[in-house]
């Protein structure tokens, strides 16, 4: 099992950026692929990206491709989302979470084995 705690979230005005983090607070990463996924009020929980912690395999969802990315740190066991030319319809609650698989539907429907407790991430128009 692993624990997940996402930190970084916060206020920021289009165009800017930001980077959100996510630590494993108990269990290692080491049998996971980590990855992100958002809800915007009114609207379903969407997937945006996930990484393999052992290898680097990746996945974006199509709409996150070049803006987002999953860059990760092995020294801190930390897994990041970099956002960057956020927009005002990038508001939402941002979730980190484990699986055991980087393919496949999984990430997509949101059946994923850990979830992390959520961090607000608001953009300003």
């Amino acid at each position: 099992q692993v624990q997940l705690e996402e930190s970084g979230g916060g206020l920021v005005q289009s165009g800017g950026s930001l980077r959100l983090s996510c630590t494993a607070s108990r269990g290692t990463f080491s049998s996971y692929a980590v990855g992100w996924s958002r809800q915007a009020p009114g609207k379903d929980r969407e997937f945006l990206a996930a990484i393999r912690w052992s290898g680097g395999d990746t996945v974006y969802a199509d709409a996150m491709k070049g803006r987002f990315t999953i860059p990760t740190d092995s020294a801190k066991n930390t897994v990041y989302l970099q956002m960057n030319s956020l927009k005002p319809e990038d508001t939402a609650v941002y979730y980190c979470a484990a699986h055991p698989a980087l393919y496949g539907s999984s990430w997509y429907v949101g059946s994923v084995d850990f979830w992390g407790q959520g961090t607000l991430v608001s953009v300003a128009s």
